[in-house]
């Protein structure tokens, strides 16, 4: 990333709290929010973390995300629920359906929670690893607007639909998958317009079905798996679409809302939410160290693999001393949105 400067984590989260605070959040929310985002940044996911909020102080500038949602919560079973977001921004809601989900489970042993009514809920891997966290197996599902080209098609239909999936390991960081079922996420492409970069070869589509690496030119990300095997990501995009979507009541694809346009229409996002008490199983009680066990094994085979989740973990350890980096083109609509609510910006690193 081209970065003309770099802030620090806790100064970004105090200016993040701000802004969100302006525009009516609760303090407890505009923390979860800011702390969420700083966090995603962090662990070097920049299509997810900071340069995210201009973007939902907008749509709560135009209304389609509600600073103080009614969200309502009905119990289903002894292990499922439902959580209606009421139009509240995304993050905060799938936290509060993740932590119920951890709740059912340590009651249940398992449990499923579903959400309705929301928007974008940032980096799946936050909720799955809240709960590898707490000593519990966390498992992640959100959807969005048509952003994906089929397998063998070039119009967008389903959206990055990403699936997350984070166990606890004793002694380090949980094992995390995070992923989007497309070659990459959507925010990649939003932020190489703004940074004006180049997307790599074979990750997306112009209106054509032509592949391309002009950001302004794209209209379909490609599936995971590509020409040979697109049929993978299509398929598990589509089994994560009938979960976030019509299971919880929630329009799918082509019938959602999209994320950068129509900023005053309401998304009607879903999530869901499986959260897995390892102590009911055989293997619960040794799970954590097996985790650690299997990760120092992999680190001993020829090429150093790594286990899902270090990569985020080593940027995390850079960015803490260094700074989160941002770039010219994010940094002046930090401070557009400054001057607009009245906020003092960040200090910068220079």
């Amino acid at each position: 990333m081209n970065a003309e400067c770099r802030v620090d984590a806790v100064e970004w989260q105090r200016w993040g709290q701000d802004c969100l605070r302006a525009q009516g959040f609760t303090e407890e929310d505009a923390r979860c929010l800011a702390d969420s985002l700083a966090q995603t940044s962090l662990w070097g996911i920049d299509s997810h973390g900071i340069a995210r909020l201009p973007h939902y102080l907008n749509r709560v500038a135009h209304g389609s995300i509600l600073a103080r949602p009614a969200i309502r919560i009905d119990r289903t079973g002894p292990g499922t629920a439902q959580v209606h977001g009421g139009r509240g921004q995304g993050i905060v809601v799938a936290h509060r359906a993740n932590a119920l989900a951890m709740e059912l489970a340590l009651e249940a042993g398992i449990a499923a929670v579903g959400v309705s009514n929301s928007s974008h809920c940032g980096a799946i891997g936050l909720y799955s690893r809240a709960a590898a966290a707490q000593g519990l197996i966390g498992i992640a599902f959100t959807h969005s607007d048509s952003i994906a080209a089929p397998y063998a098609g070039h119009q967008p239909f389903f959206g990055t639909n990403p699936i997350s999936l984070a166990f606890p390991r004793a002694g380090a960081e949980p094992l995390c998958l995070d992923m989007a079922t497309t070659a990459i996420p959507w925010n990649r492409v939003m932020n190489a317009r703004r940074d004006g970069v180049a997307l790599p070869p074979g990750v997306a589509l112009d209106a054509q079905g032509n592949d391309c690496t002009e950001a302004d030119q794209v209209r379909a990300l490609r599936p995971l798996g590509g020409d040979g095997y697109g049929y993978k990501g299509y398929g598990l995009a589509m089994m994560i679409e009938l979960l976030c979507g019509p299971l919880n009541g929630n329009p799918f694809g082509p019938h959602i809302s999209p994320m950068y346009d129509a900023l005053e229409r309401p998304r009607e996002l879903g999530a869901f939410f499986i959260v897995i008490d390892p102590a009911r199983f055989a293997g619960g009680a040794a799970l954590a160290g097996v985790v650690a066990a299997m990760a120092m094994e992999l680190a001993q085979a020829p090429g150093a693999p790594r286990m899902p989740g270090d990569p985020e973990a080593a940027a995390q350890a850079e960015r803490r001393r260094q700074g989160i980096p941002v770039p010219s083109a994010l940094w002046e609509d930090m401070a557009a949105w400054s001057v607009r609510l009245g906020v003092a910006p960040p200090a910068r690193r220079l």
